[in-house]
């Protein structure tokens, strides 16, 4: 998945930087001519050797450090977002000429690292940013840092241009990217693992603390640490697969297919496409890690989102992407590696109650009755959907029927019927006897949902008429109060189901009545 699209606003700015009058910068006579040399040069020239391109990385390094130190500009630049006409940005420069001095060097080393990543020649980015015998990362990435905690604050560009090339240099360090030199050189992984943590933190404050457009922020570098293990594995460590999920689920719960129109704009499509892709990623470490399996089953949030996106359905590359990650989850096998004695297995028969409990189900069938281009599709929803059917004639009806309330995903049908009641009234009295399945119940009154909340009212009813003392029960923990207003419900169904479950509360003989 690319991630490199990235163009500064002010970018036309950038041939009429005067480095000898930006004497803040603190440039030697040698720095300055290596940066008029590097314009007047291709950039593969310049990089054609790596101690020419390790010299030109640092001094635009130090660049970044000095701007930042010197008071990080006027803060002009990061109120553009869009591209700036030629008059914008000349006077971006005239008034902020070290925010454009840093859009600058972060553009530069973006496009240092996206020349060496092609492999065209011997230098790479290991060799450019690891230096010495033991191949330790430059000092100087914490200008990169700075910028997101500090100096970039508000600048769109400059925090999402310096998290995506801290990210690309760090992983070069990667025992599983092979990290060495054009000369074999083993580069020190243990340098990078506090900035790779330092990175991680920022990224996942923001998947916590962000909303809406803002959580693009971090989204390219994101998307740039699934590329290696290591950072797979530090991400998750960090919780981050929690907050990534729970983006996923408040952005699933703002759109509504009932209409059937579509409510993603281009912007927030492609972010949920990045965030549901990187979630497809962390899947394929579920049988290499059990922290990662832990934290996809972790309160049922990761599975819900993705259920939540198949339901919503907002493009295809996201149903792609969203399927295949619950096929791997649906088709994951337990394993022992580092896992707590006594912890709860996580397997896919696990992971499949998950689903049918999020009303997978009734999503995987609409989709069956669709046409869509892409054949992998065809082929995850035809698999999933088998897992699923045989996973749920495995389940009892009373298994069924608990995950369908923890989840907050009532459908009607043989779990929702007198028969059912009649023979597990008794089960809702739960493990402690504290009725928690019907606390649960009586919560979904509140649902935006009205077929759920119609539901609720019926299952509630049922359980009145089937439990001893079924009617003290339910009037103590507040079920009444909470129907009573739904009798004046616009909608007739839902209507006619409170009606009937604050009858069943308040009359001893509902037969009678019937």
């Amino acid at each position: 998945m690319s991630v490199n699209n990235m163009t500064s606003p002010v970018g036309t700015a950038f041939p009429n930087i005067q480095w000898d009058a930006l004497g803040s910068l603190r440039l030697t006579a040698q720095e300055t001519a290596l940066l008029r040399m590097a314009e007047t040069n291709p950039i593969d020239y310049t990089l054609a050797d790596s101690r020419d391109a390790s010299m030109y990385a640092r001094v635009l390094l130090k660049l970044l450090a000095e701007a930042a130190g010197a008071g990080a500009g006027t803060g002009e630049v990061s109120t553009y977002v869009d591209k700036c006409t030629g008059e914008q940005a000349s006077h971006a420069l005239d008034v902020d000429p070290l925010g454009v001095v840093t859009h600058y060097a972060l553009t530069k080393l973006n496009e240092i690292i996206s020349t060496l990543s092609k492999g065209d020649s011997g230098v790479t980015v290991a060799s450019v940013f690891y230096v010495g015998k033991d191949g330790i990362l430059v000092d100087q990435w914490k200008a990169l840092l700075r910028i997101l905690n500090k100096g970039g604050k508000g600048d769109v560009f400059a925090q999402k241009s310096a998290s995506m090339s801290l990210g690309k240099i760090l992983i070069a360090s990667c025992p599983s990217k092979g990290s060495s030199d054009s000369k074999s050189r083993i580069v020190s992984y243990a340098s990078a693992i506090e900035p790779m943590e330092a990175l991680v933190a920022w990224i996942v404050s923001q998947l916590k603390n962000a909303t809406g457009s803002l959580v693009g922020l971090c989204i390219p570098a994101l998307v740039v640490l699934m590329d290696s293990y290591e950072s797979r594995i530090i991400f998750a460590k960090a919780g981050g697969i929690k907050y990534m999920a729970r983006q996923l689920l408040s952005a699933s719960k703002q759109s509504s297919p009932s209409d059937g129109q579509q409510k993603f704009g281009q912007g927030s499509v492609q972010q949920l496409y990045a965030l549901t892709f990187c979630m497809w990623i962390l899947t394929y470490e579920l049988n290499t890690s059990w922290t990662i399996r832990a934290d996809f089953a972790k309160e049922g949030i990761p599975v819900q989102a993705l259920c939540e996106l198949i339901a919503a359905a907002p493009r295809e590359k996201i149903v792609r992407v969203a399927l295949a990650a619950l096929n791997n989850l649906a088709t994951c096998v337990d394993t022992d590696d580092a896992a707590p004695s006594g912890s709860e297995v996580h397997d896919g028969k696990f992971f499949l109650s998950e689903m049918i409990g999020n009303g997978l189900m009734k999503s995987i069938t609409l989709l069956r009755d669709k046409q869509f281009t892409d054949p992998d599709i065809v082929d995850d929803i035809d698999i999933v959907y088998k897992l699923l059917v045989e996973n749920y004639k495995d389940m009892s009806r009373w298994e069924v029927y608990k995950n369908e309330v923890e989840k907050g995903h009532l459908q009607w049908g043989s779990t929702h019927t007198e028969a059912f009641f009649k023979e597990n009234a008794k089960m809702f009295e739960g493990s402690d006897g504290d009725f928690f399945l019907l606390k649960v119940l009586i919560t979904l009154l509140s649902s935006k949902d009205e077929e759920v909340v119609a539901i609720a009212c019926y299952d509630i009813g049922e359980f009145v008429r089937f439990y001893p003392n079924g009617r003290s029960i339910t009037k103590r923990l507040g079920a009444k109060e909470l129907v009573m207003p739904l009798i004046e419900s616009d909608n007739v169904d839902l209507q006619r189901h409170a009606l009937q479950c604050v009858s069943k509360i308040m009359v001893q003989n509902w037969e009678y009545v019937k």
